[in-house]
């Protein structure tokens, strides 16, 4: 027999739903701190860092790591190519995509575009990252790669959706993580949470990096970045754990240059 609360929950939500509102469980400030924050902690890892992508939106800081690196991806185009330019002044090619663009918005000689979306599935506008890297690759290539991602929010089912084999082929990831403002709902922290989950397996974080173009939101006591640039390291290529990373770094800069930067709340560092 259910009991009172039980019973008390399930008319609360009867009621709900007669007038349109549908009540979802939410987190706590708790599972927050320890099952978020700390997974996105940076880590100095023994590899200094440089600058890739120019002074401001589109620019990331990536490990100084890039010998033997042939090819990066750039899922998410949009009217931004710095750092495929700069890629391409290191000799790395980039696979741009983007279905909300019809080209490049700079001319990059060798690199490759095609106008889909990244995502969870294959359709006439939308690609898989496995299918887009195997049908982007040269046959037999086994070198690393590099991976820029910004696609709006579609990176956590993109990411959960791609097989661990191709996304330990990545030596680095840099991911844009959007919607952390919305973490006090429960089925999208389950979504952040299983993504990053994913990508510890394989890779430590070694940079953050907030978005001024989005503020810093309190979520049930803890405050959140909405958008949050990560750098990850595979695991292998760590030469030491030297402890965290001093944030903020001293090549970081503001997306957007008309705004002062936002700085990581302390929980972060």
């Amino acid at each position: 027999m259910e009991n009172l609360t039980t019973q008390l929950k399930t008319k609360i939500k009867k009621i709900g739903r007669t007038v349109g509102l549908y009540i979802s469980r939410t987190t706590t400030e708790r599972t927050l701190l320890e099952e978020i924050v700390l997974k996105f902690k940076a880590i100095d890892s023994g590899i200094s860092l440089i600058r890739l992508g120019g002074d401001h939106d589109g620019g990331y800081l990536v490990p100084d790591d890039l010998e033997g690196i042939q090819y990066s991806f750039s899922p998410g185009v949009s009217n931004i190519a710095n750092f495929e330019f700069d890629c391409l002044q290191r000799g790395i090619i980039s696979f741009l995509a983007d279905y909300s663009v019809d080209k490049p918005p700079l001319n990059l000689p060798g690199c490759q575009f095609v106008k889909k979306f990244v995502g969870a599935y294959n359709n006439d506008t939308t690609i898989t990252l496995e299918k887009w890297i195997r049908e982007s690759l040269p046959p037999g290539h086994k070198e690393d790669l590099m991976m820029q991602m910004d696609i709006e929010g579609a990176e956590y089912e993109t990411l959960l959706a791609t097989p661990d084999s191709i996304l330990e082929k990545f030596r680095i990831l840099l991911v844009e993580f959007h919607n952390f403002h919305h973490l006090d709902n429960k089925p999208h922290y389950n979504l952040v949470n299983a993504t990053i989950e994913k990508i510890r397996e394989r890779f430590e974080p070694v940079h953050l990096h907030a978005n001024n173009y989005e503020k810093v939101a309190n979520v049930n006591g803890v405050l959140m970045p909405n958008v949050i640039e990560v750098t990850f390291l595979r695991k292998d290529r760590v030469k030491e754990n030297k402890g965290l990373r001093a944030l903020p770094h001293v090549l970081d800069l503001p997306n957007n240059p008309e705004w002062a930067d936002v700085e990581l709340p302390p929980i972060w560092k």
